[in-house]
């Protein structure tokens, strides 16, 4: 008898991968590519090299959503196999009416349609004796830090913002496949857990606190038992968009007690109660003092970070003036700040006199300037001291990190020099040499 001959192996068919818009965006993109690749999928570096691209986009503003559809087009110009999912993919109307040849528009968090489209697309060649995954995942960020995502959705119904008709309502994980992932991910090699969500205080609300089983225990699916328990995992746990809700209090001692990073990402918005209350967000600011304040007596490590809107609908000089006394008053480490952009949905384009171009980019240098004043003091004082800070990059004789006060790729750096080699993931002991508005430079000890 003859022996057939051997079949070549079928070539695994090829991803294009395109992620837009915030971390939890990212997260979504890393359960799709986590998803595909477990089915044999490998992932493409070029277009024109892929069978299919997958374009993850985003829709919260205007700017933004240009920004898909111009990736959409470069995809469609380099493949012409385009899928398109993400914030934007909610409304399919004005991307089809753009690209009417796209083989599939979904929208955000719906993991299985866009991976039904490639499957029709191009079906899978899986080798089920190839194990293709790591059990963390596919990640989108450097191995030594992640994104952990505890929810979707949102249940606030700020003026300026269209997430929650994008996303829906809030839905809160189980606190015990939140933990799981993040042991996993920590198993794995991850220093540093970043949590985000649209409302990471709000987190279980939607769920009653409900408990959930973790090793051999239940756990409540509440932000402090959450970040109690994360804090136990052996990494810098971060917590992103924490709204100043009361039971924030509860988690400041874990700061304290260096259980969890002393650092609250908490998007303000402004400081004028009236303006705040036009965008329907918390509107007693001079309580928000002293709760900070509170704060720090317990955490006098804690660094803040927070987002500010100028040029709001209807926002006058006086209000702004009172924008600019607090953030002098209030002290806060990082800031970031935006020009207020019309949303297409958004009810605060309706709230008052549109607050000319030219008067809004003022407003924002002022705000800068008042802010940079704050933020070099702050900085000054951290010369002389000795921070953990873990490296993101080398590069020749120098190294560039974070301490705990600063988040990937929004707030600042630390640059060091070393005697010795640094390695990107490690944290090191480094003392602060001089300071600017933004970074620290120091040498590791």
């Amino acid at each position: 008898m003859t022996a057939s001959p051997l079949l070549p192996p079928k070539a695994a068919p090829k991803i294009s991968f395109v992620s837009l818009g915030c971390p939890k965006a990212l997260v979504d993109s890393e359960r799709i590519l986590t998803h595909l690749r477990a089915e044999g999928y490998e992932l493409a570096r070029r277009h024109d090299g892929a069978d299919v691209v997958i374009v993850n986009t985003c829709g919260f503003l205007d700017s933004a959503k240009a920004e898909s559809l111009s990736a959409i087009g470069e995809a469609m110009a380099e493949n012409g196999r385009v899928i398109v999912t993400g914030c934007m993919g909610a409304q399919p109307d004005e991307i089809r009416e753009k690209y009417p040849n796209l083989l599939a528009v979904t929208g955000p968090q719906a993991y299985e349609s866009v991976v039904a489209a490639v499957h029709e697309a191009v079906p899978p060649a899986h080798d089920p004796f190839l194990d293709l995954v790591p059990p963390q995942g596919v990640k989108l960020t450097p191995r030594h830090y992640a994104y952990l995502k505890i929810s979707e959705g949102c249940n606030n119904r700020c003026t300026f913002c269209i997430i929650p008709s994008l996303r829906g309502d809030l839905v809160s994980r189980p606190a015990g496949d939140v933990l799981r992932e993040a042991e996993k991910l920590v198993k794995a090699g991850v220093k540093e857990l970043l949590v985000v969500s649209q409302d990471t205080s709000a987190y279980g609300v939607d769920v009653r606190y409900a408990t959930s089983p973790w090793r051999d225990r239940e756990v409540r699916a509440k932000f402090y038992d959450l970040a109690a328990e994360l804090g136990e995992l052996g990494a810098w746990v971060r917590m992103h968009y924490v709204y100043p809700y009361p039971h924030v209090d509860e988690v400041i001692p874990l700061m304290a007690e260096g259980k969890i990073l002393p650092y609250l990402d908490m998007p303000l918005q402004h400081a004028s109660p009236s303006v705040l209350k036009r965008m329907r967000r918390p509107g007693n600011q001079e309580k928000q003092l002293e709760r900070i304040r509170r704060w720090r007596e317990i955490c006098p490590d804690l660094a803040i970070r927070s987002t500010f809107i100028v040029g709001f609908p209807g926002e006058t000089e006086a209000e702004f003036e009172e924008l600019l006394a607090w953030i002098k008053e209030a002290k806060l480490e990082r800031v970031g700040c935006f020009t207020y952009e019309p949303v297409k949905g958004a009810t605060a384009n309706d709230l008052g006199a549109a607050v000319p171009p030219e008067v809004q980019a003022e407003r924002k240098r002022r705000f800068m300037e008042t802010q940079q004043t704050v933020s070099a003091r702050l900085q000054k004082a951290r010369v002389g001291k000795r921070l953990p800070v873990i490296i993101d990059a080398v590069e020749g004789g120098v190294a560039k990190g974070r301490s705990k006060y600063d988040a990937p790729e929004i707030d600042g750096n630390v640059h060091v020099t070393s005697r010795r080699p640094l390695r990107v993931g490690d944290i090191v002991t480094v003392k602060i040499e001089r300071a600017d508005a933004y970074d620290l430079y120091g040498s590791a000890v």
